[in-house]
């Protein structure tokens, strides 16, 4: 019997911002909203226990979401990023200087300790930001 091996790569065609901030996050959406102009609505949680907000700009066709770092029932979605409350999850997203302007955007935010762009490829458990 033959034995085959099966490779494949995760795509991890997006763009990853960290944000740590103490607010819930129905309160986080509502000021990046504010400030950034986007419209964040609630989701379904990912993985049935971290909540998710989404955004979906068709006119550009770019998806964002924010996803909670942390869950009572599962502990942490990326467990090394654990100074993290937050992901902001950008698909199909390609211009750099409209990155710069939403991240000092959000940053702008006073509850916002920090955001900043981070490379999904350097995390370990990256896998987990598929969906």
């Amino acid at each position: 019997m033959h034995k085959f091996i099966l490779k494949y790569e995760l795509d991890f065609d997006f763009v990853l911002i960290a944000v740590s901030c103490p607010l819930k996050d129905y309160r986080l959406c509502h000021f990046i909203n504010k400030q950034t102009g986007l419209d964040f609505r609630k989701a379904d949680d990912y993985r049935a226990a971290f909540s998710r907000y989404a955004y979906a700009s068709e006119a550009f066709e770019t998806e964002y979401f924010l996803i909670a770092n942390r869950s009572e029932e599962s502990g942490y979605l990326i467990p090394e990023m654990k100074t993290s409350d937050y992901f902001l999850l950008i698909r199909n997203f390609i211009d750099e200087e409209d990155l710069e302007h939403l991240l000092d955007q959000i940053n702008a935010i006073p509850e916002v300790v920090v955001a900043t762009e981070i490379a999904p490829e350097k995390l370990k458990s990256r896998e987990n930001l598929i969906f």
